[in-house]
């Protein structure tokens, strides 16, 4: 049983850091930084941060989630926090930073409501 479990998180980890990676390039916008367009390799080193980020939460979060469901959706939370902010800010510090936060704060509030 465990072999399943390490072999379905490398799966699950080896995908998701593709994905960070090869999206950026394929969703591409054109984008002008000081009147040069961005180019494909600063977008793909761009992208290591967030995809680095990511998989260190799948693989730290997994045992954790194991060990007690209740932090699943916490887990989510902060997850797509750090999606989104990275979205929209391109800035890994204030991704983690938030995403770190929207995991506490519910956390606490699934806490309280329990």
């Amino acid at each position: 049983m465990m072999n399943t479990q390490v072999l379905l998180l490398g799966i699950v980890v080896g995908t998701a850091n593709f994905l960070f990676r090869y999206l950026p390039l394929r969703l591409k916008k054109k984008q002008q930084t000081s009147s040069m367009q961005r180019g494909i390799t600063a977008l793909l080193l761009d992208s290591i941060g967030i995809a680095s980020i990511c998989a260190l939460l799948v693989v730290s979060s997994v045992p954790d989630i194991q060990h007690s469901p209740g932090k699943l959706i916490p887990t989510l939370v902060g997850f797509g926090v750090l999606g989104a902010t990275f979205y929209k800010t391109r800035s890994i510090i204030l991704s983690t930073l938030l995403s770190a936060l929207g995991y506490g704060v519910t956390w606490k509030i699934l806490m309280v409501a329990m």
